[in-house]
């Protein structure tokens, strides 16, 4: 369908504003600024006039939030950084179970209003194809796991638990992770979540998740630093049993 698209229609979000870690800097690395983010997202919404569906376009809400959730939550020390990560994720295919219009082309504007202290504004924008976009993919005994970007500093990943299948119960001692559910029906410590929610675990905090459902659930995941197998630690018991532990060392990348 993507080939053959003969229409460029394009679903913008303007002025998004969030209050973020980009910076290079000493000074930039341990506090939040203020970014405002700018996105344009090329795709034929022929089918979504006809049928009325967001499913068949770009939801601007999801994507927003999404797009918010990652900014905050990773740490980036180049605008060039923040935007490939951004574009990354929105030109990536819907995860299993998950139906939405293919975008063929994104445009990401970056701004840091105060980057310059008021005498100039730095921003940054790039436009990438559809073509451009390639993900890593691991498979894992509870379903797979798309890469969809790493830094020295986090790692980005969309984690597809399949159904009747549940990432077991663990902790981590060295990262802090950040989820974000994507689709309804994931149980996360046994209780339902719905699409939207966020959890910052701390490190040594225990969690899990179950997909008790028949169809394929999503999660955004950001891992500061990027992942480390090793430090995918199994725990057995109930999330409410299991105290949370002391950290070990110091978190990598000074966070």
């Amino acid at each position: 369908m993507l080939g053959r698209m003969a229409f460029r229609d394009v679903v913008r979000i303007e002025k998004l504003a969030v209050d973020c870690v980009v910076g290079l800097y000493p000074h930039e690395r341990h506090a939040s600024q203020p970014l405002r983010v700018d996105l344009e997202l090329v795709l034929d919404t022929e089918e979504a006039a006809r049928r009325e569906s967001v499913h068949d376009t770009a939801d601007y809400a999801a994507t927003a939030s999404q797009v918010v959730f990652l900014l905050r939550s990773g740490r980036f020390r180049l605008l060039e950084t923040a935007a490939h990560a951004i574009a990354k994720l929105l030109l990536a295919p819907p995860p299993p179970g998950e139906t939405r219009a293919p975008i063929a082309e994104v445009m990401v504007r970056l701004t840091k209003p105060g980057a310059l202290k008021g005498f100039a504004t730095p921003s940054l924008e790039m436009r990438r194809p559809a073509s451009w976009c390639e993900l890593g993919l691991e498979e894992k005994a509870w379903g797979t796991v798309d890469v969809v970007h790493e830094t020295r500093d986090a790692g980005i990943y969309r984690l597809n638990v399949a159904p009747g299948k549940g990432i077991p119960l663990h902790v981590h001692r060295v990262m802090r992770e950040s989820e974000m559910v994507l689709s309804k029906g994931l149980l996360c410590q046994n209780e339902p979540v719905p699409p939207g929610t966020v959890h910052r675990w701390p490190r040594g905090a225990a969690h899990r998740y179950d997909n008790p459902t028949d169809r394929w659930q999503s999660i955004l995941c950001v891992d500061l630093p990027r992942f480390m197998p090793e430090d995918e630690i199994e725990v057995e018991g109930e999330p409410a049993d299991v105290p949370p532990e002391p950290p070990w060392g110091p978190i990598v990348g000074g966070y």
